[in-house]
């Protein structure tokens, strides 16, 4: 075992005491190294370190920040880690692995820092970082010529940053699916906001209801391409108004059953109550909000239910309990899966069983405990159906969910809160020009309140001025970050420096049909498996890495995706010399249309015409799904040699019914048809309807 030994270690910050080591161990799991657990006297920070053997490293410190309000030093690091490459990444990338939880523990402040957001944006990252580099020293005999920090998510929102303020600590970041809060250089005021969009996006799901399928269906491959087909008046403004926001189109199934957006609402909710209490009754009460003029839009869903509880459930019941797995709960147990893995909450109670079921709309009711041990906690549904909730919240009620609940405990249901918070983004509009549509000659249409501060864990806002370079990842079906979110940067760093010295430091990089999360941690679509029409995004994370350590060290200049803004739609160009980027432009046709109408037995021809753009490889595999399960069981042969390839498959389908003929095309940097990874997806599809 190797010796670690800090107790000379100064940090740099004086907020934190000194360092210590309460961990040190050899491991083999997912990949040998030495694994090293500390943290700062005097504070709430803690770290996880990862080494690789010495004949791996080359020099080299990665930092992944955990998203959302991070919390967990071990998140990235650890099994869940490995969605988006984890250590086995990190290591073939020739460095070591730092994670901090930020400065706090779950969701509690911590107590010396209070409120700060410094500590938890990137102060905590940084002595975590500089703590790291003094440990590599001790195993290696020298610490990291270069260091990188990136992130996705909240990770996004708090790389850049690390780099804008703790420029000593790191040379480069890659933050992905990252947000535009974009300010002055030390303006360190709390985030203001609270994600109106989200509150759109919401609405849309509530007042469309199952019709939302025909807005799916509208916006596939070879659909009608008219989403509001069939919506009555108030269904067509505020459909209108989510896509005048940015919300991705094409991504319109994650409307019908949104993944994580619901836990920052559980996150806010009772600080927005207490804090900015007037919107929450005016709402109901007053002139010009739609609780008070249009009552008919919200009653219909509102929810008021004293009941008690049947048991609670843990993520494990949630995923095995054969009472459970009924296709109403799917989403639950998706989101179960992923907050118990992402946060190690498999030991806690993450939902509820009640006695009797709200009628109404379940999302973002409020849970409250009435009685019994857990008296007086409130949290909020993530989701559900019929007498199941799954539900956070904020601070230590976060951490416990259902700790000490019991059955027969009381408890009440009530969605007054979130039926306000549907139309929460008509009454704060915030900057961005997204949100101007809301405003006549700059004055808004409807009655304003103050943008309430957001949490402290989300650091402070953006600046342009870094010292670095930063390469951003966006992505064009990201439904929790979207597309225009992605473009704020861009402009901060051009205003700050102009175009010229900007495009020294900063690229932007945008990669075509992905989600929040990979496939596989999504919900199931509503007819077709999400991998025929997303893409695992993690290969072109781990490429655009190796591409930010060129730039860095070898002064290769990492390639950018034009792109056209408009009506709240990021526009990538159609061919792939003229997009640019690392990724293939797919494209899918069946007998030379965007859809074929077909009789059972007749056989379609399905065309796939695929190109890389300049400098990003050939084209190394070519998969077919035929019936929508996301199996993709037939190929095409290629032998990576190509930078453009067509490639055609006959088919005849046995039963009436419509069905999305899908291309999964991959490229390589090398040609390598037998690379492991940085095998660069994208996919497309075309519709055969079958009579």
């Amino acid at each position: 075992m190797p010796a670690v030994d800090v107790s000379s270690y100064q940090p740099t910050d004086d907020f934190f005491g000194a360092a210590y080591v309460d961990v040190l161990e050899e491991r083999t799991e997912p990949v040998p190294h030495v694994y090293v657990h500390g943290g700062f006297e005097t504070t709430s920070t803690r770290f996880s370190l990862c080494y690789p053997p010495a004949d791996q490293y080359r020099g080299r410190l990665f930092q992944p920040l955990e998203g959302a309000n991070a919390g967990h030093e071990s998140v990235n690091t650890g099994p869940l880690g490995q969605v988006t490459g984890g250590l086995e990444m990190i290591f073939r990338l020739g460095g070591f692995a730092v994670e901090s939880n930020m400065g706090h523990i779950g969701d509690v402040m911590d107590p010396k820092a209070g409120p700060d957001p410094t500590i938890y944006g990137w102060r905590a990252a940084a002595e975590s970082a500089r703590v790291a580099k003094f440990i590599a020293e001790q195993l290696y005999g020298s610490g990291p010529a270069y260091s990188y920090v990136y992130g996705g998510s909240g990770g996004a929102r708090r790389s850049p940053l690390c780099l804008a303020y703790a420029p000593d600590v790191w040379d480069a970041a890659l933050p992905f699916m990252g947000d535009a809060q974009d300010g002055d250089y030390g303006d360190f005021a709390l985030l203001r906001g609270a994600t109106p969009n989200f509150s759109c996006m919401f609405n849309v799901q509530r007042l469309l209801g199952d019709k939302i399928n025909g807005v799916i269906d509208a916006m596939w491959p070879g659909g009608s391409g008219d989403p509001f087909a069939h919506l009555d008046v108030d269904e067509r403004e505020e459909l209108a108004n989510l896509y005048r926001i940015g919300f991705p189109r094409g991504d319109e199934s994650f409307i019908a059953q949104p993944m994580g957006q619901i836990w920052l609402w559980a996150s806010m909710a009772n600080r927005l109550q207490a804090d900015y209490p007037d919107y929450w009754t005016n709402f109901w009460t007053k002139p010009g909000h739609v609780g008070h003029d249009r009552p008919e839009l919200v009653d219909r869903d509102l929810i008021m239910l004293d009941t008690t509880v049947k048991r609670v459930l843990f993520a494990k019941d949630l995923l095995e309990d054969p009472t459970l797995q009924g296709p109403e709960l799917a989403q639950t147990r998706s989101l179960a899966a992923l907050f118990a893995g992402m946060n190690n909450m498999w030991r806690i109670p993450l939902a509820v069983q009640l006695d009797d079921a709200p009628q109404g709309y379940l999302t973002g009711a409020c849970i409250e405990l009435l009685g019994g041990a857990a008296a007086g906690r409130r949290l909020y549904a993530l989701n559900g159906a019929g007498t199941v909730l799954m539900a956070d919240s904020d601070g230590e009620a976060a951490n416990q969910r259902f700790r000490g609940v019991e059955p027969g405990d009381p408890v009440r249901i009530d969605n007054r809160a979130f039926l306000a918070y549907c139309y929460y983004y008509r009454h704060h509009v915030p900057a961005e020009a997204e949100y101007q549509f809301l405003t006549v000659d700059g004055t808004p249409i409807y009655q304003q309140y103050e943008l309430p501060e957001m949490s402290p864990f989300m650091g402070v806002k953006h600046t342009g001025r870094i010292e670095g370079k930063l390469l951003w990842v966006h992505h064009t079906h990201d439904s929790s970050l979207w597309p225009p979110q992605g473009i704020g940067f861009k402009a901060n760093i051009e205003r700050e420096y102009g175009e010229e010295i900007a495009r020294s430091k900063f690229r932007l990089r945008w990669t075509e049909n992905a989600e929040h999360v990979p496939p596989s941690m999504t919900a199931p679509g509503p007819s077709r498996a999400n991998s025929t029409w997303l893409i695992d995004y993690h290969p072109v994370i781990e490429q655009s890495l190796v591409d930010l350590t060129r730039w860095v060290e070898e002064g290769i200049e990492p390639a950018d995706t034009p792109f056209e803004y408009r009506d709240g739609a990021i526009i990538l160009p159609a061919t792939a010399e003229a997009r640019g980027g690392i990724q293939p432009v797919v494209s899918v046709t069946a007998d030379g249309a965007a859809v074929a109408h077909v009789r059972v037995g007749e056989v379609v021809t399905c065309t796939v015409d695929a190109q890389t753009p300049p400098g990003a490889g050939t084209i190394i595999s070519i998969a077919w799904d035929i019936d929508g399960t996301g199996g993709f069981p037939i190929s095409s042969p290629v032998d990576g040699t190509q930078a453009g390839v067509t490639a055609t498959i006959s088919q005849a389908f046995d039963a009436p019914g419509t069905y999305f003929v899908s291309a999964l095309v991959e490229s390589h940097r090398e040609g390598d048809i037998h690379a492991t990874a940085r095998r660069i997806p994208n996919v497309a599809a075309a519709r055969v309807v079958v009579t």
